[in-house]
């Protein structure tokens, strides 16, 4: 099958581990003809946005990229994401099955109109909001999304076969915020790379791992990333919890951007329990997270959970309504508020029932692996 995914409501960087790198990845590895239709918009290092300078490539898995540019780089211009030469990518890839990533820009009139005059293509739409990362202001709620962005899922779901929400909590945005009817809404969860999840569990990776960071063996390993901004702020909370555990020999290690505001206080955090040790690239993450006993998200939702889940590794994470897909049965533990006491509390519960959280977490982690979610996609 020819497949191509439209992903232009955010950045989509080569390399990464996000649904939009590894969904197109595996289901190329299924054997399809995969292209990604993506803005020049990149993240670099330092956790900015950066245009990228290619337009058209094959990246390294083998996916076809093509890179459109923007009517609009700055300012509140810069949400209605207009790009000119869409249409006209896309048919010149003649796909079978047009993968729409979120609705939340103006050009979903334009794919309309696409499918009505191609009715043998198949659609499908995903949703990457929900109320804790979207809608967050009366602008963003009534004018956007139960305004422009709902006009554009009124019109195209008549051509979609199924619109998938990442989250639970993401499935009910696209009823309570689109109108989208719940027969044709359905969850297709985020996950880990297969390639990455293997590669990082081998026992000389494992043991290379804990010799870069001085894991010993009596060590409770716990690792957090992700970026720390004025947002996240939870993770400096974690750390001022771990290294208040005198009667654990635990060992926290966090990784990620931070954004000038906060590194004062992340580095007094920092001590004999609680490393900083930077940014990590992709596969640095799988083979630290490779190494811990225990993962720790007390902030809002990011890619890690489900990606650690994959991995078989046990997990703390703050609670959110329709975040509780990740509980596979006893794998995870739930932060219900944003407070250091908290955080010690249910590290200690972790540490003393690791190993039924280690059993429970390794029970059914194929589920969130890419080679299965990339199948449930196009089924």
């Amino acid at each position: 099958m020819k497949i191509v995914h439209v992903c232009l409501c955010g950045c989509v960087t080569d390399g990464w581990s996000y649904q939009d790198n590894l969904l197109p990845k595996y289901q190329k590895r299924n054997g399809n003809d995969v292209t990604v239709i993506a803005s020049k918009w990149i993240w670099n290092s330092e956790g900015n946005m950066e245009l990228c300078d290619r337009e058209r490539y094959v990246n390294e898995d083998g996916v076809k990229m093509i890179r459109l540019d923007s009517l609009f780089h700055a300012g509140v211009e810069a949400k209605l994401k207009i790009y000119p030469g869409l249409i006209r990518a896309i048919e010149k890839e003649n796909p079978d099955i047009l993968f729409v990533h979120d609705l939340s820009f103006l050009q979903v009139n334009t794919i309309c109109n696409y499918l009505r005059r191609h009715k043998n293509v198949t659609a499908y739409c995903d949703n990457h909001g929900d109320f804790s990362n979207s809608a967050r202001n009366w602008f963003s709620k009534n004018l956007l999304h139960r305004g422009i962005w709902k006009i554009g899922a009124q019109r195209i779901k008549k051509y979609v076969r199924k619109f998938y929400g990442v989250l639970p909590a993401r499935v009910d945005f696209l009823k309570d915020m689109y109108g989208v009817p719940e027969e044709k809404c359905e969850l297709l969860v985020m996950a880990a790379d297969d390639d990455l999840v293997e590669y990082a569990k081998r026992e000389e990776v494992l043991e290379k791992t804990k010799n870069r960071y001085r894991i010993d063996e009596k060590d409770f390993v716990v690792v957090t990333g992700g970026k720390i901004d004025l947002f996240k702020q939870q993770t400096l909370l974690l750390m001022e919890a771990a290294g208040e555990m005198a009667d654990i020999n635990i060992k926290l290690f966090v990784f990620g951007s931070v954004v000038e505001e906060l590194k004062t206080k992340l580095y007094r955090l920092c001590g004999e329990r609680v490393k900083y040790i930077g940014w990590l690239n992709n596969k640095e993450a799988y083979e630290l997270f490779a190494a811990a006993d225990l993962a720790v998200f007390p902030g809002r939702h990011s890619v890690f959970w489900e990606q650690v889940v994959g991995q078989g590794i046990p997990i703390v994470v703050k609670r959110w309504e329709g975040t509780e897909h990740v509980d596979l049965g006893g794998n995870a533990l739930f932060l219900e508020e944003d407070s250091a006491e908290e955080i010690r509390n249910k590290l200690s519960a972790a540490y003393q029932g690791l190993d039924h959280m280690k059993t429970a977490a390794k029970r059914n982690s194929h589920l969130f692996l890419y080679s299965d979610v990339a199948k449930k996609s196009i089924r």
